[in-house]
């Protein structure tokens, strides 16, 4: 690939690209031999590859991307991103602590037999499962988890009113489970289930979600420009986000899948979450920062 060659280079291999060109061209016009036009065509065909093809994929731009450029623009979209951990924790503490107090308020946001088997399954706690189940089961989350972030970011396209919607509506839902099964007595259980992933999953959907208003915004604030033209300045750091939050997202399942489920002693389990928590609070404020 000539992307990181010297200009004087490249002129010279467009020129001899030129004249392998001309020399097929001839070849095929004067009837030469089948072998000689093939090695021709062959030589032509590398050298357009040389010349044009795309950059070659390179694993350290995913090194690069994920120990600094996602960092660096989470950071730079904060104001989206604090608008979203409002509107997606705030009604998820509200409607969490009101269900607590009052278990009734949690049918008015979910099915009552959803509810019932949610508490069900949290009645006992923790075991574990066979290799085969958790594979399942973490293949099953990162479609789920997914589908739930790319709602958040995709609705965005309506003037950011989409995302505003799921970000609420996910916060109830999440919150309504978790004060319904409290208030039943099974808090430990379900808190020490979800406290590994926890941090990842939610993360995730509030990036996905300040990705889908920070999207409604540049379709609303267009500083003088269309509506494709503010979006399209914007898009570098949306596809940032998502990307970042996908990454986020692969890893909450995988925990999920395994880790949570898993007969591993509550306190250990409450020390990786905090060991999580705190990487994930040094990586998003500390990474990709100049020394």
């Amino acid at each position: 690939h000539t992307h990181k060659r010297p200009p004087t280079e490249i002129a010279e291999i467009a020129g001899l690209y030129r004249s392998v060109c001309s020399d097929l061209m001839r070849a095929r016009a004067l009837g030469c031999q089948l072998d000689l036009i093939a090695h021709l065509d062959g030589l032509t065909a590398r050298a357009h590859d040389a010349l044009y093809g795309t950059r070659p994929y390179r694993i350290d731009r995913v090194w690069t991307f994920l120990s600094e450029g996602f960092p660096k623009v989470v950071r730079r979209s904060w104001r989206p991103v604090a608008l979203a951990s409002l509107l997606f924790y705030g009604p998820l503490l509200i409607t969490a602590i009101g269900t607590l107090i009052h278990a009734d308020l949690a049918a008015a946001i979910l099915p009552k037999a959803m509810l019932r088997a949610m508490a069900q399954s949290y009645a006992e706690g923790f075991d574990g499962r066979d290799f085969g189940a958790d594979s399942t089961m973490a293949g099953f989350y990162v479609y789920n988890n997914i589908g739930i972030a790319f709602r958040c970011f995709a609705t965005g396209v309506l003037f950011g009113l989409g995302s505003l919607f799921f970000l609420v509506y996910n916060g109830l839902v999440i919150g309504a489970v978790l004060g319904y099964v409290i208030h039943l007595g099974h808090g430990g259980n379900i808190l020490t289930f979800i406290c590994g992933h926890g941090p990842f999953e939610l993360t995730a959907i509030t990036i996905s979600g300040a990705a889908g208003l920070k999207m409604g915004w540049a379709l609303v604030a267009t500083e003088g420009k269309s509506r494709i033209a503010s979006l399209r300045a914007q898009a570098p750091d949306l596809v940032q986000l998502v990307l970042g939050a996908a990454v986020m997202l692969a890893i909450a399942a995988l925990i999920e899948g395994y880790w949570s489920p898993s007969g591993l002693p509550a306190p250990v389990k409450w020390a990786a979450s905090a060991v999580f928590s705190a990487t994930l609070i040094t990586y998003f404020v500390f990474a990709g920062r100049r020394r």
